[in-house]
């Protein structure tokens, strides 16, 4: 077994599994200031559920969410975070993907804190000072149109190939979890073999469109045959009777090289009060219930779980992700600047 499907066995949700416990932090709440302040580029629809279940449990705890759009997932956040820095405005960063909340940890924006919940939490998917805890994964994965697709790439680089000539469709690489996995490309490949893949994607006729959920949109109205994205756009086209598949593509041949898992992240921002009912949140983000909702959601997001913890939730095989690739985030954030600099370069001629 590869070190990410054992990390996978370790840390993601599995059928059959043990009840769920409840969120009860271990100290009284303080009487005043019960407001919360979160940013999330978590899918508006899907975190809405999230914010009303946690007001159904904690009425006199309010929380003021911040949504980011859709075209700049992640990165408009993160801009509006790094341009409060000297009068912060949030408290709780919730991010839809890791390698960016890694950056504004580097950055200083990000605040560490550890309890007992998060003490075993796995270290595949937390920071090592405590900003950061990773859960509910989605998968990046190569949507295709099964009508006109019967032979779709097992690994990344095969999208170079002839046969997908003018077929491929893929989301801005300057935002969300696109950014990320280009990124992924120049830190687990190097630099001239990534950047050689970027050329050969332009040369193949790869067309940039503005986010996942269009290039999945693009594969399904027929103006592409296959799209570069994540699991939960599938997911979600597919609940609207759009005929999409998806494959998980490679990173090379050997152990660990499967499917970048691409978890939520929860993080207190710098330079707020200390705040219990900021904790309460985050905690509750990384608890048994919410993850269980992500899970049964249209996104269908990997539960991710403290070391040998688990939920009384049933997954179906459908969608499990098949041989993860758990990335090193610490490299993938350190390859980001040159990363997104070469692929404005080859593929926007910026």
């Amino acid at each position: 077994m590869s070190r990410g499907a054992q990390v996978f066995c370790r840390c993601v949700l599995l059928p059959a599994l043990a009840a769920a416990a409840a969120i009860a932090p271990g100290c009284s709440r303080r009487p005043s200031e019960r407001t919360v302040v979160v940013y999330t580029s978590a899918d508006q629809e899907y975190a809405e559920q999230v914010l009303a279940e946690f007001a159904r449990r904690y009425p006199d705890v309010v929380v003021v969410p911040r949504f980011d759009t859709e075209a700049t997932k992640t990165t408009g956040l993160v801009e509006r975070l790094r341009a409060e820095r000297r009068d912060p405005q949030c408290d709780v960063f919730w991010s839809s993907e890791v390698f960016l909340t890694q950056k504004l940890a580097d950055e200083g924006l990000l605040e560490p804190w550890t309890n007992e919940m998060v003490k075993d939490w796995p270290a595949a998917h937390r920071d090592a000072q405590g900003r950061w805890y990773g859960f509910s994964a989605r998968a990046r994965v190569v949507a295709y149109a099964p009508a006109r697709v019967s032979d779709p790439p097992v690994r990344w680089l095969d999208l170079a190939e002839p046969r997908f000539k003018g077929r491929i469709v893929m989301a801005d690489p300057n935002y969300g979890t696109t950014r990320g996995h280009v990124a992924l490309w120049f830190a687990l490949w190097g630099e001239q073999r990534a950047a050689a893949f970027l050329r050969d994607l332009r040369a193949n006729g790869l067309r940039i469109v503005r986010s996942n959920s269009q290039a999945v949109r693009d594969v399904a109205d027929g103006l592409a045959d296959l799209a570069l994205t994540d699991t939960d756009d599938v997911w979600a086209a597919q609940r609207n009777g759009y005929d999409v598949e998806l494959v998980f593509p490679r990173h090379g041949d050997g152990p660990g090289e499967g499917t970048l898992l691409i978890p939520n992240t929860v993080s207190l921002v710098a330079g707020r009060p200390h705040n219990f009912d900021a904790i309460l949140f985050a905690e509750f983000l990384l608890g048994d219930w919410c993850q269980a909702l992500l899970l049964r959601s249209d996104s269908h997001n990997m539960p991710i779980l403290p070391n040998g913890a688990s939920l009384s939730v049933r997954v179906d095989r459908k969608y499990l992700i098949p041989d993860p690739l758990v990335a090193d985030v610490a490299a993938v954030t350190a390859a980001m600047e040159p990363a997104m600099k070469a692929t404005n370069e080859i593929l926007l001629g910026r």
